[in-house]
């Protein structure tokens, strides 16, 4: 039995999950909606403000959505209530990011500014010019547009440069070695 997948989900006060019978689950909060649609076999019930998934079978289909069904609508619960948050810092001589309007610009080294304009639902803060914060009800949004800020410019291994995660550790290598 998966290990996720059994863990019943608590729905906190203030949330509200409503279950149509194709399997498409809608979570209203006090941060928003989010809906989705999930595999027809995996039984998806609420009993009070818990919600618990079953499948039918153990088969390898069937184990594998199992969790996986469980861990993104445990996300939703979570999205609607709390949201959530990805941080980023800008490392290196004269970078800086900087809010325009709801547009991020970023100055990382190269001959032209680099802009971001984030879609609905997501909303990023700039606290100083060396840091990013990126907070949405969507998990899977939030970790996306992080990732592609992070890809203009990554953190690279011998000096450390770049764009990372808060809180990411890089890898250094040693640079070349004089005669």
């Amino acid at each position: 039995m998966s290990r996720v997948g059994k863990k019943p989900i608590e729905v906190p006060a203030g949330v509200t999950v409503t279950i149509a019978d194709d399997n498409t689950v809608t979570v209203k909060g006090p941060k928003g909606e989010l809906t989705s649609s999930f595999n027809q076999d995996i039984k998806i019930e609420q009993e009070g403000n818990v919600i618990t998934l079953t499948r039918p079978s153990e088969s390898k289909e069937h184990r594998t959505i199992h969790g996986t069904t469980r861990a993104l609508l445990a996300n939703m619960v979570t999205g609607v209530s709390e949201g959530f948050t990805r941080s980023l810092e800008l490392i290196g001589v004269g970078y800086r990011a900087q809010l325009q309007g709801n547009k991020l610009v970023l100055n990382v080294g190269y001959s032209h500014p680099v802009e971001f304009t984030p879609e609905e639902g997501l909303e990023i803060e700039v606290p100083s010019n060396t840091k990013i914060t990126i907070k949405g009800i969507n998990k899977e949004r939030v970790g996306a547009l992080a990732s592609n800020i992070r890809d203009v410019r990554p953190p690279e291994p011998y000096k450390g440069k770049g764009i990372r995660y808060e809180g990411e550790q890089v890898r250094r290598k040693e640079g070349k070695t004089g005669k």
